[in-house]
């Protein structure tokens, strides 16, 4: 193992952070992986999993069971977890900007595009060699002039030119789930099958570019890209990237943390990355789904929330998830799902404002458009 510090642009006199990532494995022996955990600083289980996966991974090195190269960000936001106001880590927004930390990362299909068009060929692994060093062009071309920017500067450098991206996340109450690109499902079902995935959401466009989609859309998009230029070129969807949303914020434990890190581990023995026989492929809990088909369900009105339905739950159309009740009124409503599917996701707050969502139900058939994530 060794490591690295990537210095973060200072923010203000006498102060600077910066990001620790820890490399094992030998590059070009093999995949490249990159790992990070926590980029919604809030979010601890992922951190948890990755000081997990920093111990297997030192004894897997030791063996000499790495083939490739795999880098593991336990703390991928050190300026979220300086956010602390009252005993409280808020950590989803920057409070200078009040930007989302997982969005607005640097798109570069069209620019990578206009670099590479006249040398693309026959050879698939050939053209990702090519566009990979292009994209290494158009980040080095990049000039942040904020932390914020160059915290996104930093990781989407490190991670641009992987071959397998998980970030790892959580939602407020929730079962495991992941969110993918819809190109790349069939690399990804193994993964969904060894966490143990209760929903997976597909999609190509979620929209705002959040980092999962910054390493792994420009290869669909460059692939359409050439399509419409009527050049004979093979794309490969050459990056896996994936977000995976480690249950709830408080589901920090070392059984969860140890078996997540294990279902990983297993994963990169099933890709090869890691030596040694994957075990048999675990039956998948449910199919894969659109993310633009997930039905969010919202209170009617403000009172207490009283949950029905676990997350992890199949539901059928109508069954109910939750009751919202008016304790000054009297009043008692029922929400329920209209589409039915896989609760996967609920608010972690027992008090209700009029309109609030709470909670998320992964159905199989589409009907949004627009941006499909929330802020």
């Amino acid at each position: 193992m060794h490591i690295q510090h990537h210095p973060l642009l200072s923010p203000s006199l006498s102060t600077q952070r910066a990001l620790t990532s820890f490399h094992f494995g030998q590059p070009g022996s093999g995949e490249k992986v990159h790992i990070q955990a926590s980029l919604h600083a809030d979010e601890l289980p992922g951190m948890l999993v990755a000081w997990h996966l920093k111990q297997r991974l030192r004894l897997l090195e030791d063996q000499g069971a790495i083939r490739g190269e795999i880098t593991v960000l336990p703390v991928s936001n050190p300026i979220g977890l300086s956010q602390n106001q009252h005993g409280r880590l808020l950590g989803r927004f920057e409070l200078m900007s009040g930007q989302n930390f997982n969005r607005h990362y640097h798109p570069m299909a069209e620019p990578v595009f206009a670099a590479v068009r006249q040398q693309l060929g026959a050879d698939a692994k050939a053209n990702t060699r090519l566009i990979r060093a292009a994209m290494r062009v158009e980040l080095e071309r990049q000039q942040p002039q904020t932390e914020l920017q160059s915290l996104r500067h930093a990781l989407q450098t490190m991670a641009f030119d992987a071959d397998i991206m998980l970030d790892l996340h959580c939602d407020s109450r929730a079962d495991i789930h992941l969110y993918t690109g819809t190109p790349l499902w069939d690399q990804c079902e193994p993964l969904s099958r060894y966490l143990g995935v209760c929903a997976s959401l597909l999609a190509e466009d979620s929209g705002d570019y959040p980092f999962d989609e910054a390493c792994s859309q420009p290869w669909w998009q460059l692939r359409d890209l050439a399509a419409q230029a009527g050049l004979a070129a093979p794309i490969e969807m050459a990056c896996l990237a994936v977000t995976v949303e480690l249950r709830g914020e408080w589901d920090v434990n070392h059984e969860y943390a140890a078996k997540d890190a294990e279902a990983i581990i297993h994963f990169l023995q099933h890709r090869g990355v890691i030596r040694g026989d994957a075990p048999p492929l675990p039956p998948l809990r449910h199919p894969a789904t659109p993310l633009a088909g997930s039905e969010d369900l919202t209170a009617p009105h403000a009172g207490v929330v009283v949950y029905r339905a676990e997350p992890g739950s199949l539901l059928s159309p109508g069954d109910l998830v939750a009751d919202v009740i008016d304790p000054v009124r009297d009043e008692v409503s029922q929400v329920c799902t209209e589409r039915g599917g896989v609760l996967y996701a609920t608010s972690d707050r027992p008090y209700a404002t009029a309109g609030l969502n709470i909670a998320r139900v992964a159905g199989s058939q589409s009907y949004k458009t627009g941006k499909l994530l929330t802020a």
